[in-house]
């Protein structure tokens, strides 16, 4: 069956060509959990959910509007509801399906983007179409949740309910590359640079009020010792204590530097013989 087809049906006969077009409730919005991108579909809002899925409005990056059935958590585990999926998405025209994911991603969910839906102009005809991609939704989700299957028999015992019916989250996706900055609208993305400009300016004040701060800052008390390429030191020693009086004249001790080899030593107390390096064994 062809969309013009499907599109005959879905018209009364009575219908002439320039009706108004039908009110169409508008999309819930996105919940958290939602994907905000499947595929090249950037999805819109909710239009229906149910324990096998969700249906959503979408839109692609040139502008086509689509409809896009996911399934839920629960029914993507089950290996049976995925085939069930796939054959309710191989029987739909050919032309009714823009794209879908790969059945063999047993990680992520199916989904399938069904249309096409022409710009909304006003017209019945645009209407129409979005009606068709709904329903051919709802019946790719039905079949998956298998509650239109006739019932043959008189119904006796408990009522049939799948395993999974109770975890009614999106099923698992994955989006490559990121959504954002694509998403956002031109407000969004004037804060976002506006964010980003008041953070570098931020930054710069930080930088600017440590250097005031630390600009006039006194060395340090001793300063470190830096070696020569060539392994020396010059280290100062200034006596604390004066000498002991021995009686004898010589010359008053001052202050000298003397380059040294190796590891800097301090001045030995007044009295100390010097140590042996025999003596330490």
């Amino acid at each position: 069956m062809t969309a013009t087809e499907s599109q005959a049906e879905v018209r009364t006969a009575d219908t002439p060509e320039d009706a108004p077009a039908r009110v169409i409730p508008d999309a819930l919005p996105l919940l958290p959990e939602d994907p905000p991108r499947v595929g090249e579909y950037w999805l819109r809002g909710r239009l229906g959910a149910n324990a096998a899925g969700y249906l959503y409005t979408a839109s692609a990056d040139d502008g086509r509007s689509a409809v896009v059935a996911m399934m839920t958590e629960g029914s993507a585990d089950d290996a049976a509801a995925r085939d069930r999926f796939v054959n309710a998405v191989d029987e739909l025209p050919d032309d009714g399906v823009l794209a879908h994911n790969d059945s063999d991603d047993d990680d992520l969910a199916l989904w399938v983007a069904l249309g096409p839906i022409r710009t909304d102009d006003g017209s019945s005809a645009a209407s129409d179409e979005r009606l068709i991609a709904e329903r051919r939704g709802e019946d790719v989700l039905s079949a998956v949740l298998m509650d239109r299957v006739p019932q043959n028999g008189r119904v006796r015992g408990p009522d049939f309910r799948h395993y999974w019916e109770g975890r009614r989250r999106p099923g698992l996706f994955r989006i490559w590359p990121l959504p954002w900055p694509n998403i956002l609208r031109p407000a969004s993305r004037w804060a976002l640079v506006f964010a980003l400009v008041t953070m570098a300016l931020i930054m710069a004040l930080a930088v600017f009020l440590a250097w005031l701060l630390f600009r006039n800052a006194e060395p340090l008390e001793p300063e470190p010792v830096i070696p020569t390429p060539s392994n020396t030191v010059t280290v100062t020693v200034t006596p604390t204590t004066p000498p002991p009086n021995t009686g004898s004249t010589g010359p008053t001790p001052t202050t000298s530097s003397t380059p040294t080899t190796g590891t800097p030593t301090g001045t030995l107390p007044s009295g100390t013989p010097p140590t042996n390096p025999g003596d330490k064994f």
